[in-house]
């Protein structure tokens, strides 16, 4: 409220000394132009090798082509995934690079998200932390594709309690940036032993018929598939059955869209198997089956996934645009999650109120000198034409001057290397007042930049402002 004497350690709003999780990402949500690769990154950093799996395309890890700087077969790199790899790097059209460690979104890895346009998961077995599902699920958000390959239920290869199906269908239902079924389906607890899954009739289907070949059939080798869920998202669709089902049940392979990114699901591993690999391991040639074509299925996904084609899905940072809220936790009711802040600035303490729901950013408040930060970073689509900030702030104030300005909080955007571009606004003591306001900005001028967006608060030594913020969007169209 305004006219508030007592500082904010007064209040009794005692709030944890924690760091906060910098889960705020950069992304690259343009694609490669015709001279520079799409980026994929295939994860090998959860148990993608354990027991009789090998779900790398080289040895030379990060980067294959230390192994073999220009492969024309399937065995000038090793690895069951090889035949996949190979293909891709002979296009000329395509950067492939292997995750090691944790998955990053925003950090200086040289394979951190931002790095790349496609992210592969081949049968991960070990679950992700809750870090690692932040930055995946903003990366698609921003504009990256997803390719998730499961198993069947029970394919726990390193003896851990958890298998693919499980660890992804947490991915989907377990993160901070939107659990409320993201992409529209979830993964069935199954152990389909075998079958050849059909293609849908849909001739202008890009990952059906792309520029690798048409799709007619795929494979079970021991596998699952997926319940689809319009209702929660319009975009997704099953594109191969298990034999005998169709509609929203039994979907073999399926894609999807989130926020400005794509998705697609694979329901088993043995499809991308080529049957070579490290030695000791028995592999099955998924890849070269007679009977399906699998190949051309993994490499139309890819190339739908990395924004290399037409149409048929999100923009995946193409010539469209998809309207989107881009900001993750933006009304802060997941804490700490995707903003990076000072310590004690994302509060549910009961001294302020929240706009909605339980959680806000309180930022200064103690009548005393501080100065107090909250930041995201994000990528605006090149293809959206409008992009909208805004948030609501409440400011509260003991000063009691009408003409200075004792306490101010500024708005700004920064650019990757931390330089100010603008500064949107500067709100200070003398904007006190009852309730919330919500102030909005025009950032279309930053179409296809990644940008950090930063509010800093900076309070004088005596008689306390507060500067408290709700309910942040990022809407492009």
């Amino acid at each position: 409220m305004p006219g508030l004497t007592l500082p904010r350690y007064r209040l009794g709003a005692v709030l944890a000394g924690v760091a906060l999780l910098a889960a705020g990402v950069a992304v690259q949500a343009t694609p490669a132009a015709a001279a520079t690769p799409h980026r994929i990154l295939f994860d090998n950093a959860h148990a993608e090798t354990a027991g009789n799996a090998d779900w790398i395309v080289s040895t030379s890890q990060p980067d294959p082509l230390g192994q073999d700087s220009s492969p024309s077969a399937e065995t000038d790199w090793t690895g069951a995934l090889s035949s996949w790899g190979v293909a891709l790097q002979k296009t000329g059209d395509y950067s492939l690079k292997t995750a090691t460690s944790a998955l990053t979104y925003g950090g200086s890895s040289a394979t951190d998200l931002s790095n790349f346009d496609t992210l592969v998961l081949p049968e991960p077995n070990t679950l992700f932390t809750a870090a690692e599902k932040t930055a995946i699920m903003t990366f698609v958000k921003n504009g990256g594709g997803l390719f998730m390959i499961s198993d069947h239920t029970g394919a726990d290869r390193n003896n851990d309690g958890e298998d693919a199906l499980e660890i992804l269908n947490d991915l989907m239902s377990n993160n901070s940036v939107d659990s409320t079924d993201p992409f529209g389906f979830s993964i069935d607890s199954l152990s389909i032993s075998s079958d050849y899954p059909s293609a849908i009739s849909d001739s202008g289907n890009p990952v059906l018929h792309g520029s690798f070949g048409t799709v007619t059939k795929s494979l079970i080798a021991s596998g699952t598939t997926a319940t689809l869920k319009p209702a929660d998202n319009a975009n997704v669709k099953g594109l191969l059955y298990r034999t005998g089902y169709s509609g929203n049940t039994g979907a073999f392979f399926a894609t999807s869209t989130f926020g400005s990114g794509r998705v697609a699901f694979w329901g088993d591993s043995s499809p991308i198997d080529d049957g070579t690999g490290q030695s000791g391991n028995t592999l099955y040639d998924g890849w070269n089956d007679s009977g399906a074509t699998n190949a051309a299925l993994a490499l139309n996904a890819t190339e739908w996934l990395s924004g290399g084609s037409g149409s048929g899905g999100g923009d995946g940072g193409g010539s469209t645009c998809t309207s989107a809220q881009l900001l993750g936790n933006n009304g802060f009711e997941s804490g700490s999650s995707t903003w990076t802040a000072s310590s004690g600035v994302i509060t549910d303490s009961g001294s302020e109120s929240a706009r909605t729901g339980s959680y806000y950013a309180w930022l200064d408040g103690y009548g005393s000198a501080r100065t107090d930060t909250l930041s995201q970073s994000v990528t605006v689509p090149s293809a959206c034409t409008a992009a909208t900030l805004s948030f609501y702030l409440h400011v509260d104030t003991a000063e009691t001057s009408t003409s200075t300005a004792y306490d101010t909080l500024k708005v700004q955007v920064l650019n990757s290397s931390g330089t100010v571009l603008s500064t949107l606004a500067t709100y200070s003591n003398l904007n006190a007042a009852s309730g919330y306001t919500q102030r909005s900005f025009n950032l279309a001028a930053y179409a296809g930049q990644t940008v950090t967006l930063k509010f800093t608060g900076t309070e004088g030594s005596t008689l306390q402002t507060s500067f408290v913020i709700d309910d942040t969007a990022l809407n492009v169209s």
